[in-house]
Parts: structure tokens; C-alpha cells; sequence
């Protein structure tokens, strides 16, 4: 198993490219199950996850053929998927295992074939994420659902039908879920309290340009207008926000400077106000964003994260790490998932001063040093936090099971190695 090995002192500065979103790309990608005609996406991300997620597709029916692209100066993929017969609605265990995302193959099958036998899926150990919310809305649309033998078995009589959804809770997964279940439903779904996140909007762009009716984007009411029939589309991925805010703390926690190219300020307004808050030079530019930390007193700071457009819970891993060597106290408060500190104790492993109370909140009180150590990463934000940590720690640090790091970042110690780290990968 891959270990990354990191010798910590070196100010980041450069330039480095952001790739396509993976949060986007996925529910992209099974959105090309609703129709028999070619979904072609660019701007695709190089990642671990965008492989098991093909491996999938394929089984389910999908044709998929993959070119390189050079996007300013970076290599890219296309893919296009061309689903024209499914060949079988068993999403089974040993695939979906891998990663928890297989589950938006759930709304686009029970529209589409009007049936889908379903394994409960894996992923990160980051907390519970029960699919009850995707299941209870699909049953208002006129599912029948069982689960059993660790699979959901879901079905409809003919088609969907429109309902009228209130979320209890704003969900990511549950909302791309029923858009794509509710573009080939009979009548008009209502979808209240629906995530608002980049990722959201950037399906429901994709959908409608495949020629789905789809109103609201951007608010937390979409209405969807069911059709008999999509099209194929082609559609660029939008840039991945929590990459891009990964990296911004990595230029902030070494006092460095990085422009951050093909990243949208609009889409992480808050992680980039907090970051000024906190003493971080921000500036944007035609062609992303520049963080400047440079001979910045980084001072601590309280957050809590929230749906978008909160403080995403996807950055409060990498958020803790830049606390730990912070001027003062934090308070990091977790309200999406339960599990969320495990990098905790890794990072007290280096002299970080942390101490967590509950499952939701951690006081982080900044050392003057790091010391390097050998780490576990548990999970993938978890993964990059430590990695951070690494970089101004004194010594080495080794990153064990990095292929968290693989599921989400594309590269990464090429580009960091590009913008100064001494950072390299073990094989072994």
C-alpha cells in the first residue's frame, strides 16, 4: 500500500491547476443512464473513483470512451457514455463497496427501467449518511421499497409520478437522487429545502441541457417538469471547490503564495472570507485566484460548517490542520457529519494541541511547531489534513493508506511538488 512522505518546512508558491470537480463528475456521469444517447463531459478529473464509478456504469449497459485533453496547459479526460439498452439494474456489492456515490445510480434506473436492486453503499467512515431520505422521497414518487440482505430493491409500476418532497434535511445525495429521478417522472415534482451546492447546479444545468424541465437552480425549491424522452448533451465539468480550498490552505498554513488557476472565488465565497479573516491576502484574477500568506500573523478563528453556502464540511479537516498552527484558539464546530474529527489524533501524534468535546466540536489551540511522525489517514479530507500538517511540521511525516488521497485529488504530490513541497510518493 502507497505511503506519502513529506519533509515540512518549504513555502508553497506557484501556480496550480484546479481540476474538474469529483463531486460534480460523479452524479454526472449516471445522469448519462437516463437516456440512449451519448453524454460526452470534459473537464473530467483523473481520480480512483472516477474508475470504480465507470466500472459500474459499464456493467449496468454503458459504452464508455475516453480521450485526453490539454486544458490550459493541463492534461484532462473526456469521457462519453453511451447507454443504449441496460443490460441489468444490479448494482452489486463488490463494486459499490468501494465507494459511496454508486448510489446515484439509484434515481436514474428506477426512472429509466423502472427497477433497481441496489447494495447499500460504502465509502468514507465519516459518519452514518443514511439513504432514508433518497427511499422515503423515491416512495413518494410512487416506488415500492424494500431492503434486504444489505440490498435496497426498488420498483415502480410503469413510471414515477410527481410528488411534492420537503427534505428534513438539506442532502446533497438525496437531491441529485430525485432530479434525475424526477426528469422522466409522469406530472410535476416539488423538491423543498433542496441543496444548493455548485455540484447540484451543475447536474441540473447538464439535465437540462439533455432536455429536462428543471426550475429553481441555485434556490433551495426546484420544480421539475417530467418528459417521456432525453437526449444526449455535451458538458464541462465545473472546477473542483474543495480542491481549490484545499490548496488554498496549503499556501496559508506554509505562509506561502499560490494562484489557483481554473478555481471559482464565487463558489467558495465563505472559505475565502474566513481565510481573510484569519490574516490570508486573497486576490482574484481572470483565471482563478491568487492566496497570499506571505509574512502573514495567522490568527485563530471560530467556524462552523453548513450547507452551501456555509462553511463546507468537505474543508474542515484541511480548516483544523491550518488552526493548529494559528496565533490563538478555534472553535470547529462539525454539524453534517458525526465522525469527522478522526484525523484528530493524528494530528496530536505531530504536538498539535487539540481537544474535542463530544462528536461535534474542537477546541484547537496553535503550537509554534509541528514535529513530523508516521500518520494514518482515515478518511479522504482527513487525508489532505495531514498532509498539510506535514508541511510545516519539522521532520518527516509519512502519510499511510494514501489511497483515500486517490478517491479526490488529482496528482497531488505533483502539484505540490510543482509549487515547492518536498513531497513524494513510497511505492510499495
Amino acid at each position: 500500500m502507497d505511503k506519502i512522505k513529506v519533509i515540512g518546512g518549504k513555502k508553497l508558491e506557484g501556480k496550480i491547476y484546479i481540476s474538474g470537480a469529483k463531486n460534480a463528475a460523479l452524479p454526472l456521469m449516471t445522469a448519462a443512464l437516463l437516456t440512449d444517447e451519448p453524454v460526452t463531459l470534459t473537464n473530467m478529473p483523473i481520480l480512483s473513483d472516477i474508475n470504480s464509478l465507470c466500472v459500474l456504469l459499464e456493467q449496468h449497459g454503458s459504452k464508455i470512451e475516453v480521450k485526453d485533453e490539454i486544458l490550459d496547459n493541463h492534461e484532462t479526460k473526456t469521457y462519453t457514455f453511451t447507454t443504449k439498452k441496460i443490460k441489468t439494474t444490479k448494482a452489486p456489492y463488490e463494486i459499490v463497496r468501494k465507494m459511496r456515490a454508486s448510489y446515484y445510480v439509484l434515481g436514474p434506473l428506477l426512472a429509466r427501467e423502472g427497477k433497481v436492486e441496489l447494495s447499500l453503499p460504502g465509502g468514507c467512515a465519516i459518519g452514518a449518511r443514511p439513504m432514508d431520505l433518497h427511499l422515503s422521497a423515491l416512495e413518494k414518487m410512487g416506488a415500492k421499497i424494500e431492503i434486504k440482505k444489505g440490498y435496497v430493491h426498488a420498483k415502480v409500476r410503469k413510471r414515477l409520478k410527481g410528488a411534492h418532497i420537503i427534505f428534513p434535511k438539506v442532502t446533497v445525495g438525496g437531491t441529485c437522487n430525485l432530479l434525475m429521478a424526477a426528469t422522466l417522472a409522469k406530472g410535476t415534482t416539488k423538491i423543498e429545502n433542496a441543496a444548493k451546492e455548485p455540484e447540484v447546479n451543475d447536474l441540473a444545468n447538464l439535465l437540462i441541457s439533455m432536455g429536462a424541465k428543471i426550475y429553481g437552480i441555485g434556490t433551495s425549491i426546484l420544480t421539475i417538469e417530467g418528459v417521456d424522452k432525453l437526449h444526449g448533451a455535451n458538458h464541462k465539468v465545473v472546477p473542483d471547490r474543495i480542491e481549490a480550498g484545499s490548496y488554498a490552505m496549503a499556501a496559508a498554513i506554509t505562509r506561502g503564495k499560490i494562484e489557483l488557476i481554473n478555481a471559482c472565488p464565487r463558489d467558495l465565497a465563505t472559505p475565502i472570507s474566513l481565510l481573510r479573516d484569519i490574516g490570508v491576502k486573497i486576490e482574484e484574477t481572470k483565471r482563478g485566484f491568487i492566496i497570499d500568506a506571505n509574512k502573514c500573523k495567522i490568527i485563530g478563528k471560530d467556524v462552523m460548517t453548513e450547507p452551501f453556502p456555509g462553511f463546507p464540511t468537505d474543508l474542515q479537516a484541511q480548516f483544523t490542520a491550518l488552526m493548529t498552527t494559528a496565533d490563538g484558539a478555534s472553535l470547529i464546530t462539525e454539524t453534517i457529519f458525526e465522525n469527522r474529527f478522526m484525523h484528530v489524533p493524528e494530528l496530536l501524534r505531530m504536538g498539535a494541541d487539540i481537544n474535542i468535546h463530544g462528536h461535534g466540536s474542537a477546541i484547537v489551540r496553535g503550537v509554534k511547531k509541528l514535529s513530523g511522525a508516521e500518520v494514518m489517514a482515515t478518511d479522504l479530507r482527513a487525508s489532505f489534513a495531514l498532509i498539510l500538517a506535514g508541511l510545516v511540521a519539522d521532520g518527516t511525516t509519512i502519510v499511510n493508506r494514501v489511497y483515500h488521497l486517490d478517491r479526490g485529488y488529482e496528482k497531488l504530490e505533483e502539484k505540490l511538488a510543482a509549487v515547492g513541497a518536498n513531497i513524494k510518493r513510497i511505492k510499495e
